[in-house]
């Protein structure tokens, strides 16, 4: 071989390690980038799916980019978010990865949910956490801790110290209730009774000089969360859903508890409109300075706390009644036991448990079920400081089995319409027990 054909196949040579470098090197600068697993999740709409979204947000431009997941968000409405997932987890769908739920739906959900492991029930107040077992499994993971607080105009209860007032709201209660009371200016020490002529005295039917038209804030639409806060109304009078096994809202606890609701709506102690509110809109009558006080979710204190007429005004207080006392739960997030990404969506699972995702969720308007960042962040939200001591005093839970949600949205069905007068306590309340009887089975 002379030379120039040496020099040829050295060309050839290095042309075709040219070539295969080239080809190797584009494909190494045009291959994709492994693409992120979307995860999918339920919420509501409200201040839960707000402040969840900032948390989504954080982790998704954060700890979701090393875990190769980006989570989002699904807000479905108030009313139906159950009835909707009901028919997913009946189809056995994979179309979301996480669905919502509560400890009043987990014994439902538990068939169509996975098991979540290595959750430190340390974290967490114990109602929140063993309220989401089933079978001692954790089938969801705790989010909020809700309950009820009575809301009321501080400036306008102290108002009430004055002589004239005295007077005045003597002469009021004897009107509206029958009965001469004098104002109780301790809310936390109030009966139904102290409530009622508190509420009568604020309202201009009774008082042309009362600074709100209505005294009370009365959630009466047919919904089954409005029946949770008339619970509290029966318990607090002695009251239960069943006694010794047997429904006993045809009882004097039950009808007493009926005519509260019953008394607010007649004697016009609240809107008309009451009979279509629930969350928002009776935060917007307290807000707007039409009402003076309403039972109400804790997670509204962020809301009256900082906007129009309570702002800065508003008083917490533990239901009214003899015995004083607050529905709780847990609202909460389970694996769908058919998702084809259970694998990421645990890691975002995982991410939700920790305390620096829960802290983001408190800050954003959350009220997570872990004491240590509630006993931390009174600054900032000052209802925490009421939420473990009110949860642990005066909390209840209904037991109504794995029927529970249908407990509630029927008694809203049955005993709403006489909430608002159009029936009377002694006509509702035997259907009542026979629609609790009839969920028994």
């Amino acid at each position: 071989m002379n030379r120039i054909e040496r020099g040829k196949m050295r060309l050839r040579k290095i042309l075709t390690v040219a070539v295969a470098t080239g080809a190797l090197f584009t494909a190494l600068t045009v291959a994709p980038a492994q693409a992120a697993t979307e995860v999918k999740m339920i919420l509501w709409p409200g201040p839960e799916g707000e402040a969840m979204q900032k948390v989504v947000d954080a982790y998704n431009a954060g700890q979701g980019k090393k875990d190769g997941v980006v989570v989002k968000q699904v807000l479905l409405s108030r009313d139906n978010t159950f009835a909707k997932e009901a028919a997913l987890m009946k189809a056995k769908s994979s179309e979301y990865d996480i669905y919502f739920t509560a400890s009043y739906l987990v014994g439902q959900h538990a068939p169509y949910l996975s098991e979540i492991k290595g959750v430190n029930d340390k974290l967490y107040l114990k109602a929140s956490i063993d309220g989401l077992k089933v079978n001692k499994k954790q089938m969801a993971l705790p989010l909020d801790t809700s309950l009820h607080f009575m809301y009321y105009r501080t400036d306008l209860v102290s108002s009430l110290s004055s002589a004239a007032n005295i007077a005045k709201y003597k002469q009021i209660s004897k009107t509206v209730l029958g009965k001469e009371l004098s104002p109780n200016l301790d809310a936390e020490t109030w009966n139904w009774d102290d409530a009622l002529a508190t509420a009568a005295f604020f309202t201009q039917k009774y008082n042309p000089e009362s600074p709100t038209k209505y005294g009370y804030a009365l959630p009466a639409k047919n919904l089954l969360y409005n029946t949770m806060i008339w619970n509290d109304v029966l318990w607090g009078l002695g009251g239960n859903w069943f006694t010794k096994g047997k429904p006993s809202i045809n009882t004097p606890a039950g009808k007493a508890a009926i005519d509260v609701y019953r008394t607010i709506y007649t004697k016009e102690l609240t809107s008309p409109d009451a009979s279509q509110w629930e969350y928002a809109e009776t935060n917007a009558a307290l807000t707007s300075g039409n009402a003076m006080m309403a039972l109400q979710w804790n997670a509204a204190y962020s809301e009256l706390s900082s906007t129009g007429a309570t702002s800065g005004k508003v008083g917490i207080a533990v239901p009214p009644g003899k015995g004083q006392r607050t529905h709780v739960h847990a609202l909460a997030v389970g694996l769908n036991k058919y998702s084809k990404n259970q694998a990421a969506a645990a890691k975002w699972m995982k991410h939700l448990a920790t305390v620096k995702a829960m802290k983001n969720y408190a800050t954003a308007g959350g009220v997570p079920s872990m004491p240590t960042i509630l006993n931390t962040m009174v600054s900032s939200n000052a209802s925490f400081a009421n939420i473990i001591t009110y949860a642990g005093k005066y909390g209840y839970a209904e037991a109504g089995g794995p029927r529970e949600f249908d407990i509630y949205a029927k008694l809203a069905e049955v005993l709403s319409p006489a909430w608002v007068g159009q029936k009377t306590a002694e006509e509702v309340a035997g259907a009542a027990d026979a629609a609790l009887k009839s969920l028994q089975k």
